[in-house]
């Protein structure tokens, strides 16, 4: 196989694992979400609590990731999550019993963390050692995948099956799905050099770094959470879009299926922090867009935004992470991801209670378009850090 034919298999494992673990596993139940309330009798403010808890189950591999120091483990560990995200898809049919459904929704938050920070630290790592551009917009391209292939899915499967059996679809498909994510991916390789015989080296950053770039992407999480997890709702609560709610998540997962590419060229001209910059400030516009501007229209050119930009972010963030640590990349990838995963349990439960009480979930969205501007000034905030530890460097040099 050559050099390129290898980097794209690699690659595609990747974007299998991501369509997977969080597009079948964890985002078919966003789609699902109106139909298990119409016939299943999930409330508003359980839908919330099992958001909450699959993002708890995000963040609970968010932080085995960042602890976990060998490749090899952390290998078995995404293999071991690959085969639970389809068993995990298959519990939510198995049954109506909510503690059921929240078991489901808490491994699938787990297998989740699996696809995207092992399995993508897997692969940058893979990457690096084989003098590829560490770039992983290609890869991140199975979130939009995932998310537009389960909406539409929903849409073709909803007029002949009930919500259980499309669930059971969903494992069918997440079965197939399984198999490139599995054999496709190569065993790492834990030695300390490139294929070429380069020695690896992590060049970590400041602590202040750290801190305010967690902070940031705690507020991005809070803005992607809310808009995500009840788009779908949002949509059909809006005047004249009952029904319409899963195509803008369609549209969400159409936007952010290229956009992470799109992300990597924008980054190499303008520089990461000043990409995220823009990416948070078109977010706000995106989640806004539905609430602020009346419309079938506009709902759709913001959930086109709203994936084209939230995606951007997530990529954009794991992949500095990854590079400043290409030895171990999701040692960076979960502490940057707790930050984020914080927020995603803390979003669904102020959603569905602010829902409950208003019933509407537009408060939802003002608050997470206040939250996201914060992130922006906290990237303002980091361009000074980077510019100081940069001064620093030279200074000590």
């Amino acid at each position: 196989m050559t050099h390129h034919a290898s980097r794209l298999k690699v690659l595609g494992a990747g974007i299998f694992s991501l369509i997977l673990a969080l597009g079948v596993a964890r985002f078919a139940y966003t789609p699902l979400l109106p139909l298990m309330q119409l016939q299943a009798g999930l409330g508003v403010a359980a839908a919330g609590g099992l958001a909450a808890i699959n993002y708890a189950g995000y963040l609970s591999g968010a932080l085995i990731a960042s602890r976990i120091n060998s490749l090899v483990l952390k290998d078995r560990l995404y293999r071991i999550g690959m085969v639970l995200a389809v068993i995990s898809t298959l519990a939510m049919g198995l049954s109506t019993n909510v503690m059921v459904w929240a078991l489901s929704r808490y491994v699938a938050g787990l297998t989740s963390a699996a696809a995207i920070l092992l399995g993508t630290g897997l692969i940058m790592n893979w990457l690096i050692r084989h003098n590829h551009r560490s770039e992983m917009g290609i890869h991140f391209a199975g979130i939009g995948l995932g998310i537009a292939g389960c909406a539409g899915a929903v849409m073709l499967f909803t007029p002949s099956l009930d919500w259980r059996e499309q669930w059971f679809a969903f494992t069918a498909v997440g079965s197939l799905l399984l198999v490139p994510a599995l054999r496709w991916l190569p065993p790492p390789d834990p030695s300390g050099y490139t294929s070429s015989g380069q020695k690896l080296q992590d060049k970590p950053p400041s602590p202040l770094y750290l801190r305010v770039f967690m902070a940031a992407y705690f507020c991005a999480g809070f803005g992607f959470v809310v808009s995500v997890t009840f788009i779908v709702a949002i949509v059909n609560q809006l005047p004249g879009l009952n029904g319409w709610g899963n195509l803008a998540f369609l549209a969400i997962g159409i936007g952010a299926a290229p956009a992470c590419i799109s992300w990597d060229l924008i980054a190499r001209r303008t520089g990461d922090l000043n990409a995220l910059i823009l990416a948070g400030v078109l977010q706000v516009v995106g989640i806004l867009m539905p609430v602020l501007v009346p419309g079938f229209w506009a709902a759709m050119l913001g959930s086109l935004l709203f994936g084209g930009t939230f995606i951007g972010m997530v990529s954009l963030v794991l992949t500095m992470a990854g590079r400043y640590y290409p030895t171990m990349p999701a040692k960076m990838m979960g502490k940057m991801t707790l930050s984020y995963g914080v927020a995603q349990i803390i979003g669904p439960a102020i959603t569905g209670l602010l829902g409950a009480k208003f019933g509407s979930y537009n408060a939802s969205l003002y608050v997470a378009a206040g939250v996201m501007l914060l992130g922006v000034g906290l990237l303002f905030v980091l361009k000074a850090v980077e510019r100081l530890d940069t001064q620093g460097g030279e200074v000590s040099r």
